[in-house]
């Protein structure tokens, strides 16, 4: 890894020590519920949602004993709510007749579920078993190619890349720091480059015109 990543990682490790999942869940079956609800939603609604929902429905179980029209009566503040209801049906289906109604714990078996595509995947696999996994949502896109941990147009390649630039040990770790970064102070439209400490290796702000960088 090279001095500039180097000292990116460790400010990010400063700035950021308390950095955790938002989603709230209380196993790792409610986690991949709450992750395949994220999608195009914030954690805060998905939070929301989910408080209601686990309270009846906390297990693959207890989750096929509604109807797809049923769930999507909770969900459905979450948006895309008829294809997330499919999926987190479909998925709990897989984990009881391929995985003995336990969320399998190898990031190659979670993505045998259905509707869990690899960011999905990534997730479960760092939140709830302690693997080493760096999950790229709009956050981490951004605020790793706008550092240049990454140079990537898409998020595939971002996380390949991504792998590639951090020690496999601080991937998790990573993937919050870049989050938490991206909702505090390099957001999508007006990033906080004045008040950012990482300005001085930031490749989008010295790509920037003088009067866009926000001083």
């Amino acid at each position: 890894m090279d001095d500039t990543k180097t000292k990116i990682l460790e400010e990010l490790a400063r700035l950021y020590p308390e950095a955790a999942p938002a989603l709230r869940f209380g196993s790792p079956y409610e986690l991949l519920v709450a992750v395949m609800l994220s999608a195009q939603c914030t954690d805060e609604r998905v939070n929301k949602v989910t408080a209601e929902l686990f309270k009846t429905y906390d297990t693959p179980e207890k989750m096929l004993s509604l109807t797809q029209e049923q769930l999507e009566k909770y969900i459905f503040s979450c948006g895309f709510y008829h294809n997330k209801a499919a999926h987190i049906l479909s998925a709990s289906r897989d984990i009881i007749e391929k995985f003995g109604g336990e969320v399998p714990s190898s990031h190659e078996d979670l993505k045998k579920l259905a509707g869990v595509g690899q960011k999905t995947a990534n997730v479960v696999y760092a939140v709830a078993f302690g693997g080493d996994a760096i999950a790229v949502d709009t956050h981490v896109f951004r605020v790793s190619n706008r550092l240049g941990l990454a140079h990537a147009k898409t998020p595939e390649k971002t996380e390949l890349q991504l792998n590639e630039a951090i020690p496999r040990e601080m991937w998790s770790r990573a993937h919050h720091w870049l989050i938490y970064h991206g909702r505090r102070v390099c957001h999508s439209q007006r990033p906080d480059c004045g008040n950012c400490t990482l300005k001085q290796w930031c490749e989008f702000r010295a790509a920037a015109a003088p009067d866009d960088r926000q001083k």
